[in-house]
């Protein structure tokens, strides 16, 4: 991570509140984890430059944990938002993800944690930290599913007009597309700078055939929305079959639509990441919090 990067990051990580000791230097730690996402190297195997492996990965475990890499996200996407440097015409897209057989494994059932807001809970600059989220357990709990690929995680996420992702979800690899549109929609939230309600509601929005359905097109108007999703053979049969009860053909603009390639070249440069584009970690919310880390340097590095 450059100096000039590194000085948009720094104030933004969490600070030690003084109860469990103080935090090993975050740059240090920051950087191993950039590093094992970016190779996919063994946890054990990162050069000595990064400190302990064991203080790196359980930093990361922590942050994946509570929501942390998610959050350090959302503010550098706010500071984006703020000098106008987000396209909010933007695109939605999923791609599958091998599961490595590392990846297989995990316990069944879940750890106890506490709940947020309990005596025993801790805060995310604390660190102790949360141990994982409740529930989950198994492969199916885990974000694994059975595709054409074999073994697979599908991630599902939006990306502005200049291919950075803006909001993500995970599933197992056999979950169609269309039904976590409204999921990757919902999770679109930039913090404003200054006082006001995030902001949750792109320009635009285009999306292949696989999101060609009424339940997708009913939100976006709902929400109002402008869209470009192509129309399917088969649905356009039906509504001409229909006459007019069928109603009139959706909208679509050619010129709009090909703007769609954002959300392929933001899938290309998240794979770019070993530790992405192959799913080593056995539990899902550890990828999930890979996933915004690698996306946490592309903002940095536009």
């Amino acid at each position: 991570m450059t100096d000039a990067q590194w000085e948009r990051l720094e104030p933004l990580l969490p600070v030690s509140n003084g109860r469990c000791g103080g935090w090993r230097d975050h740059r240090q730690v920051v950087n191993g984890v950039s590093h094992r996402i970016r190779t996919g190297v063994q946890w054990r195997d990162l050069p000595d430059r990064y400190g302990p492996w064991r203080t790196v990965h359980e930093r990361h475990r922590r942050w994946s944990a509570d929501g942390t890499w998610e959050v350090l996200l959302q503010q550098v996407q706010a500071e984006a938002d703020a000098a106008g440097a987000i396209d909010w015409d933007i695109s939605l897209d999923s791609t599958s993800v091998r599961a490595h057989h590392h990846a297989a494994g995990a316990r069944q059932a879940p750890l106890p944690i506490a709940k947020r807001g309990s005596a025993a809970a801790q805060t995310r600059s604390d660190p102790g930290g949360t141990d994982r989220p409740a529930g989950g357990g198994g492969a199916g709990g885990e974000a694994v599913g059975r595709s054409r690929g074999d073994f697979t995680t599908k991630l599902h996420l939006s990306a502005d007009g200049r291919c950075r992702v803006l909001s993500l979800v995970i599933t197992p690899g056999q979950r169609a597309d269309c039904t976590q549109f409204q999921q990757v929609m919902n999770k679109i939230r930039v913090p404003r700078l200054t006082p006001g309600r995030p902001r949750t509601r792109p320009d635009s929005v285009s999306a292949d055939k696989g999101y060609s359905n009424r339940l997708t097109r009913h939100y976006l108007r709902r929400r109002g929305i402008q869209h470009v999703i192509p129309e399917k053979a088969d649905q356009a049969a039906n509504r001409v079959r229909r006459g007019k009860a069928g109603g009139r053909p959706p909208g679509f603009d050619k010129d709009r639509y090909k703007k769609r390639n954002t959300v392929e070249r933001a899938i290309n440069k998240l794979k770019s990441f070993r530790a992405i584009a192959t799913r080593f970690d056995k539990r899902g919310y550890v990828y999930l919090g890979s996933v915004p880390a690698a996306a946490l340097v592309i903002w940095l590095r536009s």
